[in-house]
């Protein structure tokens, strides 16, 4: 399988990746995939660096929040048709484990950065496309927005990269379903009404929303953020009653935090709280 060199560095602003463009502007980093004349694929490589730069993002205390969008019109095509899927087919049964196991690192790796990753996706959203913007914590949508989680059209099943565990949960699992077992696309205001979407923006205005919300985002309590994002996904596995007594908890840390007492004094100022993430 093939690697990179290209070592992701701390902070992030001083990165240059080399399978993506990247952009540091305040608390917000925009990761853009960048290959529109294929309606920009994941590689072996993009792959990988991406998964390293999730990783990186839990050390990195500049970065508040992530915009996920794909270059010129499309969010992504999928794995590339003949840098990976033909690969593929000439693997042993050891290195095709190896790939799909990296793949899933990267979900596993946006799910574990601190940071809300906030999906602005148009056009062409398929396949670990598709992937990548359910792993996101929020999904805007332009009109021309097409989700497909077609790996049975290449002859996969649907559980790939986690799908069959997240994607109920977004959707529930009649709807849920019927993507997986068909592979059809799903149109943007269709996605909305689902909830895969939180909403449809005019696609002019698309990037500049989703910018907006994560710096809105990213300006807020920075520990009770990252607290929520952990919080959503602990209580997946765990019964009301274990999820009220960790929320307790959780609760109790964030009101030790110096952003909590901000809220309070600029409050009983009738001011706007500056949070500070401390």
């Amino acid at each position: 399988m093939k690697t990179y060199a290209n070592a992701v560095t701390l902070p992030l602003h001083t990165y240059t990746p080399e399978h993506f463009l990247l952009a540091v502007e305040g608390p917000v980093a925009t990761v853009t995939l960048n290959r529109p004349e294929k309606k920009n694929p994941l590689t072996f490589e993009s792959y990988r660096e991406l998964t390293d730069f999730f990783h990186a993002c839990a050390k990195d205390d500049h970065v508040k929040a992530i915009v996920m969008t794909g270059a010129d019109g499309n969010f992504s095509s999928g794995g590339d048709v003949f840098e990976i899927i033909g690969p593929l087919v000439a693997m042993n049964t050891k290195d095709l484990t190896a790939f799909t196991r990296m793949t899933g690192e990267l979900v596993k790796a946006m799910r574990a950065a601190p940071q809300p990753i906030i999906a602005a996706v148009e056009g062409i959203c398929a396949g670990a496309g598709a992937i990548v913007a359910m792993a996101s914590d929020l999904r805007l949508a332009a009109p021309s927005a097409k989700v497909a989680f077609l790996f049975n059209k290449v002859g996969l099943a649907g559980c790939d990269m986690g799908a069959c565990a997240m994607l109920p949960r977004i959707l529930g699992q009649g709807r849920a379903s019927e993507l997986l077992f068909t592979g059809r696309f799903m149109k943007a205001e269709e996605g909305e009404r689902w909830g895969f979407f939180s909403r449809v923006v005019e696609q002019a205005s698309l990037l500049a929303e989703a910018h907006k919300l994560a710096h809105q985002i990213g300006t807020g309590p920075t520990y009770a953020n990252t607290m929520t994002k952990r919080m959503l996904a602990m209580e997946w596995a765990m019964s009301v009653e274990e999820a009220i007594e960790a929320e307790a908890v959780a609760q109790a840390l964030c009101m030790t935090t110096e952003d909590f007492a901000r809220a309070f004094h600029a409050f009983a100022a009738k001011e706007t709280p500056v949070f500070q993430g401390d």
